[in-house]
């Protein structure tokens, strides 16, 4: 953080040179009142030597220091011999205590932590002979003053220790939790990153399964569309082939021509995801009446076609859906069942319409009919599709000689427009 840097580079420069400074002041106060305190010639000449050491103990720790940054024993000897020289200035002359109070500054930098009460209890020692008169205290009354003066010393220690305590537990709180929050930023950098990439496989696959999704509907719509509608016209050029006179053979030529055309018309709808032709202007009701019928006419097999309970106008896709599987349920009956009879019934029950369609033809075994699809195909397993996309069952009840009944049930989903 910027300003915990700005706050580092000042307190360094204090332990730099702050000493230097503070021997100053108390050099120039202490020779301002020498002669005023009594002292004498010698004990000047002394403090000025002890001075001079001083001064050569700070060059010689800044140098020292700078290949031990931590404490150890150099730092320890470096803030002994600098207490010893305070203390010694302060006994000659008690306004040199300026020069020991630095010794409060500098115990947590210089000190191991077993002998750094002890280097702060001496340097209040110092400091209290210079608050109660000087070093030694005169008489039991400069004791009592004296002692006084070093417990409000050590008192305001232990509130300062215990003040930078809660300050260095604050500060290391708040290391721990920048290092958690920057430990969450980049678990949420990491997880973004996953769930970007996640989100880019997610859109791919979305995108395969789309393209796999609409080869799927046009393959269904080509069945249930091109290929019955071809199926169809061969039927009636088959006709065609055995016509006994020239008007059966137009009959059914126009019949086939017929079918090719809505094939046709089909086949573009299918392209364009449109709905089916017998469905563009009239309701799924009409539109299998009309399918049923024609299918009938075309086939020659008997159709009935009968709607029960209250008819409703679906939704366009449920339309679509019902009228397919009409249309594949009629085209397997003409194709496989050979039947001579059936019946399509479109039931309106509360929720649902139900769609059957019944035939008397030949019947199969289901079971063996899906064993056969169970690699492709676009018959039972189709419908059956197509049933469940819009979340409808289809059932299948045949047996082999008996008829088929093929029953879908889906939710009725009524057009809003």
């Amino acid at each position: 953080m910027p300003g915990m840097e700005v706050v580092e580079r000042r307190w360094a420069a204090f332990h730099r040179w702050g000493p230097y400074g503070l021997l100053l002041v108390g050099t120039l106060v202490a020779a301002a009142v020498a002669d005023a305190i009594g002292m004498t010639a010698g004990e000047k000449r002394t403090a000025g030597a002890l001075v001079a050491a001083a001064v050569a103990v700070e060059l010689v720790w800044g140098r020292v220091s700078r290949s031990r940054p931590a404490p150890g024993a150099a730092s320890a000897c470096y803030y002994g011999a600098r207490w010893a020289i305070a203390f010694v200035l302060t006994w000659l002359n008690p306004l040199f205590a300026f020069y020991a109070v630095v010794g409060y500054f500098g115990a947590d930098r210089l000190l191991p932590r077993r002998v750094r009460k002890a280097g702060l209890f001496g340097t209040a020692v110092t400091v209290a002979g210079s608050q109660s008169g000087g070093l030694p205290p005169h008489g039991g009354m400069g004791w009592v003053v004296f002692g006084a003066i070093l417990c409000v010393n050590v008192m305001l220690l232990v509130l300062f220790a215990h003040l930078a305590g809660l300050e260095e537990a604050r500060a290391r709180t708040q290391d721990e939790t920048i290092a958690e929050l920057e430990r969450t930023n980049t678990a949420l950098q990491q997880a973004l990153d996953e769930n970007a990439a996640l989100h880019s496989q997610l859109l791919i696959q979305a995108r395969e399964a789309g393209v796999a999704d609409e080869r799927r509907r046009l393959a269904a719509e080509i069945h249930d569309t091109i290929a019955q509608g071809l199926t169809g016209i061969i039927a009636q050029l088959q006709v065609v082939a055995n016509a006994p006179d020239l008007d059966t053979a137009r009959t059914h030529l126009e019949r086939a021509s017929n079918l090719a055309r809505d094939s046709l018309g089909e086949a573009r709808r299918s392209v364009h995801n449109l709905a089916p032709v017998a469905l563009a202007v009239d309701g799924l009701p009409e539109a299998l009446q009309k399918t049923v019928g024609e299918w009938g006419e075309r086939t020659g097999v008997r159709a009935g076609f009968t709607v029960t309970g209250t008819a409703e106008q679906l939704h366009d896709e449920v339309s679509a859906t019902l009228l397919r599987v009409a249309q594949e349920a009629l085209s397997n009956a003409f194709r496989h069942a050979r039947a001579t009879r059936v019946g399509v019934t479109l039931s309106f029950m509360g929720d649902e319409v139900t769609l059957d369609v019944r035939d008397d033809g030949t019947g199969f075994d289901p079971a063996a009919a899906r064993a056969r699809t169970q690699t492709g195909g676009f018959g039972l397993d189709g419908m059956r599709a197509r049933a469940e996309r819009i979340a409808g069952a289809l059932s299948v009840e045949s047996e082999p000689g008996h008829g088929t009944a093929v029953s879908v049930r889906v939710p009725l989903v009524r057009d809003e427009r």
